[in-house]
């Protein structure tokens, strides 16, 4: 039995010589189809990117069977007179380019006309349209045979209606999907292109039901919310500068999910980039947990010739003159967003939280006010501290509620800040900070500290000892099991050094969310240390050391976020507090 009969195939039977001979028009014009039109969802975003590039304002797609029994898009936009109507329906006719040269400066979804023969070629065409002050015409196409020219009056636009799609080749019909899959795929079609064109309307019907349906003129962010409702108030603006414009929305880390939305968008046009999309999650790192995908609505602006549009059959994908360039700005833009004050999670919405327990301690005031006892600094002073410009003065009022939260408010309401979350995100940027530059301030142990370990921890130790060595850790091995630790870093004085060590190898070790979500050895350690020596909830701090805490959070690049995902601060609207003490 040969490999041919194995895999179901005919075997080779003997050779013969073919001549080679042009193929028909229509063959060759199936052939053509089969690049542009795959499926009923592929000719509705031709057919409406075609109404986009002339014009439109208003595109009405209706289709029925999933597409494949009828597909009838209607727009606005400019229209032809009689003889550009019969010149789209033949092959290699445009009018968006005229030279080679022209493919480098593409800034239309397409070319009206260069998918018309190839829809044409598979299905029975019409094309009704009408110019400004032109009297209507009507070209029928049945499966690449022009049939018919006639006039027929229209308000100026375009309307193509697209019948028994595949019907003479039914080895292409046999592969789609049923009436269901296939209209879904449609409509996701236009709510593409209605997310990147928010200055159009449109309306998709099935079969005689809407099922989208948008107005002309929206903002990006207005569009965003008609397509998917509720999703507007949990996105932060995106504005970033330079060669490459980074614009757009991206989410709150706390409203992700782990199905988040994400498209990005170049030109009028929504694209396909896995790459850019793990820049995404890299920007989002420490801030969001381990699974949860942000939504993501960015859309790229280039300055002429430093993007190629031209590279797919689909038009799904791009390419870019210099990718890392590209990369960064994201990267970077994205990073800025997060890091403002309107990143930090929001307490709203009609839920009643129940009173407290006539035993809480009560709340602590930490302005400095009557003289205190003399203290030890619990951190390190902060430099070049820039307050958020949310924050009602420079130095605000701020208290410790319950020895876990402090207190401090804004133009806009109040802040509460979790002094363990807070902690961590602190430590957090400076460990990574000691990786690449100073190592920091160590102390000399009055006492060498021995610590015993299981072989798989040592082992872990001799792999990162270079590391935490850069951390501060100075230790010596004894014997196989033993290390003995005789510095130690001192990121405030209640640290205890020797559990942090053994919490941290421990779990290096043995993995945990926090340090299986990240992707560099550096990460996992700064991650474990700033969460083992960060200070705990139930620390009472004192004035001092309550403000050293709020004014080095505010010094950190994302001070609304701990490295867990969760959250570092939440804010409290004046608003809310009048709505549920019904003064709004």
């Amino acid at each position: 039995m040969t490999a041919a009969s194995v895999a179901g195939l005919r075997p080779p039977g003997p050779r013969s010589h073919r001549p080679v001979e042009i193929l028909p028009d229509h063959v060759a014009n199936q052939i053509a189809a089969g690049e542009v039109v795959e499926r009923p969802a592929s000719v509705v975003r031709e057919l409406a990117e075609n109404a986009l590039d002339a014009g439109a304002r208003r595109i009405d797609v209706h289709v029925r069977g999933g597409g494949k029994a009828e597909i009838r898009v209607a727009d606005d936009g400019c229209g032809m007179a009689r003889d550009d109507a019969i010149l789209a329906v033949e092959r290699h006719a445009t009018s968006k380019i005229r030279t080679a040269a022209d493919l480098q400066r593409i800034r239309s979804l397409g070319f009206r006309g260069e998918a018309l023969p190839s829809i044409a070629a598979v299905s029975l065409f019409q094309l009704h349209t009408a110019a400004e002050n032109g009297d209507g015409v009507r070209v029928r196409v049945d499966f690449g045979k022009i049939r018919g020219v006639t006039p027929k009056p229209r308000a100026p636009g375009t309307t193509v209606s697209v019948r028994m799609l595949f019907r003479d080749i039914p080895a292409r019909a046999k592969f789609l999907g049923t009436n269901a899959t296939e209209t879904r795929a449609a409509a996701q079609a236009v709510t593409l292109l209605a997310l990147a064109n928010p200055g159009a309307g449109f309306r998709f019907v099935s079969s005689g039901r809407v099922l989208l349906d948008v107005e002309p003129d929206q903002s990006g962010l207005e569009r965003i919310d008609a397509l998917w409702h509720g999703i507007g108030a949990t996105l932060l603006s995106v504005n970033g500068g330079g060669r490459v414009g980074v614009r757009g929305f991206v989410q709150r880390p706390d409203a992700a999910t782990k199905g988040g939305r994400r498209f990005l968008m170049v030109g009028n046009r929504v694209v396909s980039d896995p790459v850019l999309m793990r820049v995404v999650d890299e920007a989002y790192r420490t801030t969001t947990p381990d699974g949860a995908r942000p939504a993501v609505f960015l859309r790229l602006v280039f300055e002429a010739g430093d993007v190629d549009l031209n590279v797919h059959p689909a038009k799904s994908e791009v390419r870019f003159q210099d990718r890392r360039a590209v990369e960064t700005a994201v990267a970077e833009a994205i990073r800025e967003a997060l890091s403002s004050l309107e990143s930090a999670h929001a307490i709203s919405g009609r839920g009643h939280e129940g009173p407290g327990s006539a035993d809480q301690e009560p709340l602590t005031s930490a302005h400095p006010a009557a003289a205190q006892p003399e203290v030890v600094a619990l951190f390190e002073e902060a430099a070049g501290v820039e307050a958020f410009a949310d924050i009602e003065t420079a130095k605000p009022e701020i208290w410790q509620l319950h020895n876990r939260y402090i207190l401090a408010p804004t133009r806009e309401g109040m802040l509460i800040i979790d002094q363990h979350a807070a902690h961590e995100r602190v430590l957090y940027e400076r460990i990574m900070a000691r990786f690449s530059g100073d190592p920091g301030e160590t102390q000399t142990l009055l006492f060498p500290v021995p610590v015993r370990l299981s072989p798989d921890e040592m082992l872990t130790v001799e792999d990162t000892s270079g590391l935490l060595r850069r951390i501060g850790f100075r230790f010596e091995k004894l014997g196989q099991s033993t290390v003995v630790i005789t510095e130690a870093p001192q990121p405030h004085p209640r640290f205890d050094g020797e559990a942090c060590f053994r919490d941290m190898i421990r779990e290096l070790t043995e993995g945990s969310p926090l340090v299986d979500s990240a992707h560099r050895q550096q990460d996992k350690i700064a991650r474990s240390m700033a969460c083992k020596g960060a200070i705990k909830a139930g620390d009472p701090l004192s004035p001092e050391e309550a403000r050293e805490l709020f004014d080095s959070l505010f010094a950190t690049e994302l001070p609304a976020h701990d490295v867990h995902g969760r959250p570092a601060a939440i804010r409290l609207a004046t608003a809310e507090l009048d709505r549920r003490f019904g003064r709004s």
